[in-house]
C-alpha cells in the first residue's frame, strides 16, 4: 500500500509547526489495523441537509478515537464514512521525522475507497484534517488539503502533521492524559466520482453526457441550452421528418434533447459531432465554449428560418445597443443601432459585473491630437461610447479571462477573483428604462480549469431558478450548494482550498425575471412531435439489434451466395468477377448444418422448399475461378469444419430453375459434368452467358450443338465454332466435334465454360473469333477519369484497350459524363508512371496521335485502375486551345465576398481583353471598369496595365500567389498630381503574419490620417466596437511604424505608389493590425482550428 502524502495545493498550515504535506512510500509497512488496549470507535456526524442515512451526500464529518495513544507503533484506520457512495477512513501512523528520526510524529491522512480493484475511478475532494482540543474548539489543530483521489493515490494528507511529544503534552490539550487517547476528525466535501457506479438520475432526476475524448465544453454548453426550455421545445418543432440523419445538425440536437429528457443513462453526443462534419481528431481538440456557442446557436437560426419556430433565437439571446459618437461643442451625433447575442466582459483590474458593465459603456473622450473627424464641421471634440437598448430574456456574459499579454508575449488567463451575484440589476445601464425592470437570475455558470493551453470545462446550472444547483462534469451530475455553483468560481487567491485559482466562472447565463416563466416553460412529453418519437425509437431499435449482433458475431460466420444472374452481366474472363459481384450475405450460425442451408437461400430468392442447389466457388491451379459440385460429405459437415479447412472467403452459386421450368434439372456427379455456355457475337464484339446443362461425359461434343443453338437464337442447322476457355492465356478451338466429351475438353470437370459462335465472316476485321477477344481482354486495363475541378469526385471507371486512342477515350467518357467528345479536356497525372493520384499535370491536346500505352509508362504494372483527370468545357476544346486559360477571382465592392473564376482570353491578347471576358461571366453595372492585381501572402504586389501582354503573366495559382479582378472605384478612376493609391493589407502582430482581402486606397498628400481611417471603417463597414481595436501602421519591407498620432498627416514622399504595371512588393504600404484579433476567447494552439459546423 502507497501513502500519497504530497499535495501540491494544500497551503501551509496557519497554526502548529509549519511543516508542509511531503510524499512518503509505507508499501513495505504492515498495514493492518491494530486495537490499542481495546476499542477504537468513530463519532460520525453529517452536515448536508441532516441526511445521515443518505450514502451519496456531499460532505460529511466523522471522527476516530485513538486509545494508548502513547504506546501507538502501528497504523491504524478507522470505520468507514460513507460520502459520495465511497467509503471514506482516516488513516493514522507514527512516523519518524526527517530531520531527527528519533523524534516520532503523527502521520494523518483521508483514505477514500482502499478496497476497491477497480482501476478506473476517481474522486475529487476537499477536506480538512483536525486534531481535536479537548476544552476548547478555537485550538483545534487544522491543515486543509485537496486531492484527486483515484486507485494508486487513494489516501492524501500529512507524513509529519504534528509531533509525538506535542500531542501528548498536556498541557497542549490534545491528549486525554487518563484514557491516553486523542480524537482525529475529517471534514470532507467530495464531487460525484467517475468511473463508479453513480446514478445520476435517482441522485438529481438529470443525466449527463459522455465526453468523446476533449469534449467537455461542448458538453458543457449543450446542458445549458436544454435547460433554456423554451429553445428546447423549438428544437423539437423544427422540421427533420425528411433529413439525412448522419448530416442533419437539427435532427442531431433533437436526439441530444430528447435523451437527455428521457434517458436513465448518460448521452452520447457522437451523432451530433458527426453531423457537424467534425472528425475523430476534431473531438480529441479542446475548443472554446463561447465559439461554439456562437457557431451553433447561428446554426440554428438559420436551419429555423422558414419554419413554425423562425425568430427563436433572437427573441431569446438577441439585445440591442448603440454605438454613438457625439460632438460636445457643435451638433452633430453619429449613432448605429447594432444587435448583440451576448456581452463581453473585462475581468482584468475589475471587482465584480458591475464594475465590468461601468467599463463597458464608460465614455472615451475624443480631444486633442484624438479629435473626431464631423464631416464639415472639421475636427470636433466629441465624446464616444455605447449604450444598451434593451436586454434580452436570456443573457449571456462571457468573461474575458484570456488576454494577451505583451510582457511574455503570448496568451495567458486571468484567474483574478471577479465576483457576480446571484441577482443582477441592470436598468441603469439601459439608455431608457424598459417596460419591465431589467433584472436577472443567475441560470447557469460556465466555468473552465486550467490555463490557455488547454483545462477541463464544468457547468453549474439552477434548472428551475430556484436556488437548487446542480453540477455537470460530463457524464456525472451531482447536487451541490450554491456556495459551490456561484462563490467557488469567482476565482483569485482563497483561504479554502476548494476554490482554486485557476478554477473560475468564464461563461454566465442570466434568466430576466419577467420572462422565467416563459424561458423555464414546462417541456411535456406531449411537446414532442410524434414522428420525432417514432423515428428516435426506430433508431433505438435498430441500434438494439446491431448491438446484440454484435455481441453474437462469434457465434455467426458471413456466407456469400451469387445467382446465375451475375453470369449474364459478366463479359470478360471466368464466370463473374468475385470482387464486384453483387453478392447476397447470410449470417449464419457456425454450428449449422450446410445440408440446411439451402432452405434458407430458398426463402431469400423466393424460390420453392427444395429447388436451391448449391455449387461452390473454388480457385483451380490455373487460377482461374469455376464452380464444383457440393457432395454428401459435405452437406454434412457443420459451417465452423467447412470454414476452418478453408483458407478463403466461401462462396456459393446458388443454382434454382431456369425460365419456365419449374424443378432443378437432374444431376448425376458420377455421369455428369456441369458446363456453362457463353455466345460471341463477332459483329458487336459481345460476349454473352447463355446457361448451363447438365452433359454427359461419354457422349460427343455435337449433342450439345442444339441446345447451344437453341440458347443462343441460331438456325438449327447453324454451323457452329466451339472454344473452351481454360484460362486467360489458353483458348482451345475444339475442332473434333465427334470426340467424347471427356476426351474434347482439356481436364474435364464441373464448371468448364465452353464459347460458341458462328464461323467468322470476311467482311468482319476486328476480333473475329472469341480467341480474338480474349487475347484483346488481356490487352485491356482500367483507367479512372476523375472531374479536377472537384476534390469529393470519386471518377468514372473504364476499362480501355491500350491501342485506344484519344478520339475514342473522348467519345467514351464523354458517353459515360452524358456530354459531347468536343466539350472534354484530359490531363495526365504529374506521375502517371505510378498509379497514386497527385494532381493534374498540363492538359493533353486533342491532337494527341498516341494510344493509350503511350501515356502510362508501366501500362500492365498493376491491375489498380490507373487515372487520368478531365473538366467539362464550355467552349469546343478545339477553340479553347487557341485561347489562354486563366484562373482569377472576382471581388465585389464591400471586399468580402470572393467569387473564383476561369476565363479564356485570347492567347495573344492583354489584361484588357481578360476583363471584358470576365464581364461576360458577371453582371455588372453599365460603364463598370476592372483592373487586374496580383496577390501575393495576403498583399497587393502588382497592379497591371490595360496593356500589359497576358502570354508575359503566369496563371498557374499557389498557395502563396493568385489574381484578382475588381471592378475600378470611381474616386480612383482619375490620380492627381498631389494623390496616390497606397496598397492595404490586413496583419496580426507581424507585418508578415497577413490574412483577409487587400485593397488600395486613394490618398491625398497632407491628408490627416484621422480621415483616412473614417474612410477605411465606412469602405469595410466595421463596428465601431471592433474597429476601435484595430491598430495602423506604415510598413517599410517588414517594418512596421505604428501612427499613434492621428493628427499626422499623409507624406507622400514617403508612401507614393509606383507606376502602373510596376511591382509594388517593395514599397510602403498600410498596415491595419487586429491587435485584439484572438482576446474574445481563449487562444488556440498551433494545432488547433477554428470551429465549424460544417452542415
Amino acid at each position: 500500500m502507497k501513502i500519497n502524502a504530497e499535495n501540491a495545493g494544500a497551503k501551509r498550515p496557519t497554526t502548529g509547526d509549519g511543516d508542509r504535506a511531503e510524499a512518503m512510500d509505507t508499501s513495505d509497512q504492515d498495514m493492518t489495523l491494530q486495537r490499542i488496549n481495546g476499542d477504537q470507535h468513530v463519532d460520525t456526524k453529517m452536515e448536508e441537509d441532516g441526511s445521515d442515512d443518505d450514502d451519496s451526500r456531499a460532505e460529511a464529518t466523522f471522527r476516530f478515537t485513538i486509545s494508548k495513544f502513547s504506546q501507538m507503533r502501528e497504523s491504524t484506520l478507522s470505520p468507514p464514512c460513507m460520502v459520495r457512495n465511497l467509503p471514506w477512513k482516516i488513516l493514522a501512523m507514527p512516523r519518524p521525522s526527517n530531520s531527527d528520526p528519533s523524534v516520532k510524529c503523527l502521520g494523518f491522512f483521508l483514505q477514500c475507497n482502499a478496497e476497491s480493484d477497480s482501476t478506473t475511478w476517481t474522486c475529487s475532494a476537499s477536506a480538512e484534517l483536525r486534531l481535536l482540543h479537548r476544552l476548547d474548539p478555537e485550538k483545534h489543530y487544522v491543515k486543509k488539503i485537496h486531492h484527486v483521489f483515484f486507485h494508486k493515490e487513494n489516501d492524501w494528507g500529512f507524513a509529519h502533521f504534528k509531533t509525538m511529544k506535542e500531542i501528548v503534552e498536556a498541557s497542549n490539550g490534545f491528549c486525554d492524559p487518563v484514557k491516553d487517547s486523542i480524537t482525529l476528525e475529517v471534514w470532507v466535501n467530495a464531487d460525484a466520482p467517475h468511473g463508479v457506479q453513480w446514478d445520476s438520475k435517482r441522485h438529481t432526476g438529470y443525466v449527463g453526457l459522455k465526453n468523446q475524448g476533449a469534449t467537455c465544453y461542448m458538453n458543457s454548453l449543450l446542458q445549458t441550452l436544454f435547460f433554456t426550455n423554451k429553445l428546447r421545445k423549438a428544437v423539437y418543432k423544427m422540421p427533420t421528418d425528411c433529413d439525412d440523419m448522419t448530416k442533419s445538425v437539427p435532427l442531431a440536437l433533437q436526439r441530444v434533447f430528447y435523451e437527455l429528457q428521457n434517458s436513465e443513462k448518460p448521452v452520447g453526443t457522437k451523432k451530433l459531432t458527426k453531423s457537424f462534419g467534425w472528425e475523430t481528431l476534431d473531438t480529441f481538440m479542446q475548443h472554446d465554449v463561447q465559439e461554439l456557442c456562437r457557431v451553433l446557436l447561428d446554426n440554428i437560426e438559420s436551419k429555423m428560418k422558414g419554419t413554425v419556430v423562425e425568430g427563436t433565437i433572437p427573441t431569446l439571446f438577441e439585445g440591442k445597443m448603440i454605438s454613438y459618437v457625439k460632438c460636445k461643442h457643435v451638433n452633430y451625433v453619429s449613432s448605429r443601432t447594432e444587435p448583440f447575442y451576448d456581452v463581453q466582459l473585462n475581468v482584468k483590474d475589475k471587482k465584480n459585473i458591475y464594475e465590468s458593465f461601468k467599463d463597458y459603456v464608460s465614455v472615451e473622450t475624443l480631444d486633442g491630437d484624438n479629435k473626431y473627424d464631423a464631416g464639415d464641421y472639421g475636427l470636433q471634440e466629441a465624446e464616444k461610447g455605447v449604450k444598451f437598448v434593451s436586454f434580452p430574456p436570456v443573457l449571456h456574459l462571457h468573461l474575458m479571462r484570456f488576454q494577451y499579454d505583451p510582457i511574455s508575449d503570448c496568451n495567458v488567463k486571468i484567474n483574478d477573483r471577479f465576483e457576480f451575484p446571484e441577482h443582477l440589476e441592470l436598468d441603469d445601464f439601459l439608455e431608457q428604462k424598459e417596460s419591465t425592470p431589467a433584472h436577472y437570475t443567475l441560470h447557469a455558470v460556465l466555468v473552465h480549469s486550467g490555463d490557455n493551453h488547454g483545462g477541463h470545462y464544468v457547468v453549474f446550472i439552477n434548472p428551475r431558478v430556484d436556488g437548487k444547483w446542480c453540477k455537470f462534469d460530463d457524464d456525472v451530475v451531482s447536487r451541490c450548494t450554491k456556495k459551490d455553483a456561484i462563490d467557488n468560481n469567482f476565482g483569485g487567491d482563497s483561504d479554502d482550498v476548494a476554490s482554486r485559482t485557476c478554477t473560475n466562472a468564464y461563461m454566465l447565463v442570466y434568466i430576466r425575471d419577467s420572462d422565467k416563466d416563459d424561458v423555464l416553460q414546462a417541456v411535456e412529453a406531449a411537446d414532442i412531435p410524434e414522428s420525432l418519437v417514432a423515428r428516435l425509437m426506430d433508431e433505438k431499435r435498430l441500434e438494439a439489434i446491431r448491438k446484440r449482433e454484435r455481441q453474437e458475431a462469434h457465434l455467426y460466420m458471413t456466407l456469400n451466395v451469387v445467382s446465375e444472374e451475375e453470369f449474364y452481366r459478366h463479359q470478360h474472363f471466368d464466370l463473374c468477377n468475385i470482387e464486384k459481384a453483387e453478392v447476397k450475405q447470410f449470417q449464419v450460425k457456425k454450428n449449422t448444418f450446410l445440408r440446411d442451408f439451402p432452405e434458407t437461400v430458398c426463402r431469400a430468392f423466393k424460390c420453392s422448399s427444395g429447388q436451391a442447389r448449391l455449387w461452390l466457388f473454388h480457385i483451380r491451379s490455373n487460377n482461374t475461378i469455376r464452380v464444383k459440385h457440393v457432395d454428401s460429405a459435405m452437406l454434412d459437415k457443420t459451417l465452423r469444419d467447412i470454414a476452418e479447412a478453408s483458407d478463403q472467403n466461401i462462396f456459393f452459386l446458388a443454382e434454382m430453375p431456369c425460365g419456365t421450368a419449374t424443378a432443378l434439372q437432374q444431376y448425376d456427379p458420377d455421369s455428369d459434368v456441369l458446363v456453362l455456355f457463353k455466345y460471341y457475337d463477332p459483329k458487336g464484339r459481345c460476349l454473352t452467358y447463355v446457361g448451363h446443362v447438365f452433359a454427359k461425359l461419354k457422349e460427343p461434343l455435337s449433342h450439345l450443338f442444339p441446345e447451344m443453338r437453341r440458347r443462343a437464337g441460331l438456325p438449327a442447322d447453324a454451323e457452329l465454332l466451339v472454344h473452351e476457355e481454360v484460362c486467360p492465356g489458353s483458348v482451345n478451338v475444339l475442332a473434333d466435334h465427334d470426340k467424347a466429351l471427356e476426351a474434347a475438353l482439356d481436364s474435364p470437370d464441373d464448371g468448364d465454360i465452353l464459347v460458341f459462335q458462328l464461323p467468322p465472316s470476311p467482311r468482319v476485321l476486328h476480333l473475329p473469333t472469341a480467341a480474338d477477344y480474349f487475347n484483346d481482354l488481356t490487352q485491356r486495363t482500367e483507367v479512372t477519369f476523375i472531374d479536377r475541378n472537384s476534390n469529393s469526385d470519386h471518377g468514372v471507371t473504364l476499362e480501355l484497350s491500350e491501342k485506344t486512342t484519344y478520339s475514342q477515350v473522348a467519345a467514351a467518357v464523354a458517353e459515360c459524363l452524358g456530354t459531347q467528345p468536343e466539350m472534354l479536356q484530359f490531363f495526365r497525372p504529374k506521375s502517371y508512371h505510378t498509379t497514386f493520384r497527385e494532381s493534374p499535370d498540363q492538359p493533353l491536346k486533342s491532337t494527341f496521335d498516341g494510344t493509350l500505352k503511350d501515356l502510362f509508362l508501366y501500362f500492365h504494372k498493376t491491375r489498380t485502375p490507373k487515372k487520368m483527370f478531365y473538366q467539362r468545357l464550355k467552349i469546343p476544346i478545339k477553340e479553347l486551345e487557341s485561347k489562354a486559360v486563366f484562373k482569377c477571382v472576382y471581388v465585389d465592392a464591400s471586399y468580402k465576398e470572393e467569387k473564383e473564376l476561369v476565363v479564356y482570353p485570347n492567347q495573344n491578347g492583354s489584361v484588357a481583353d481578360l476583363c471584358t471576358e470576365v464581364k461576360s461571366q458577371l453582371e455588372l453595372r453599365d460603364g463598370a471598369r476592372l483592373r487586374l492585381l496580383e496577390i501575393s501572402n495576403h498583399r497587393i504586389t502588382t497592379v497591371f496595365r490595360d496593356d500589359s501582354e497576358l502570354r508575359n503573366i503566369s496563371s498557374n495559382f499557389s498557395t502563396t500567389r493568385s489574381y484578382r479582378v475588381e471592378e475600378l472605384p470611381e474616386d480612383q478612376i482619375e490620380i492627381g498630381p498631389n494623390e496616390t493609391l497606397l496598397p492595404v493589407a490586413h496583419f496580426h502582430r507581424e507585418p508578415y503574419s497577413c490574412f483577409g482581402i487587400p485593397f488600395l486606397l486613394k490618398i491625398k498628400n497632407g491628408e490627416p490620417f484621422s480621415e483616412v481611417k473614417v474612410r477605411i471603417q465606412k469602405m469595410l463597414d466595421v463596428p465601431e466596437k471592433e474597429y476601435e481595436k484595430w491598430k495602423f501602421a506604415v510598413v517599410f519591407h517588414t517594418r512596421a511604424e505604428y501612427i499613434d498620432n492621428e493628427s499626422l498627416s499623409v507624406n507622400l514622399e514617403q508612401l507614393r505608389s509606383p507606376v502602373i504595371g510596376v511591382h509594388l512588393q517593395t514599397r510602403p504600404w498600410l498596415g491595419l493590425d487586429h491587435v485584439n484579433k484572438s482576446t474574445k476567447s481563449r487562444p488556440k494552439a498551433f494545432t488547433e482550428k477554428a470551429i465549424k459546423i460544417h452542415n
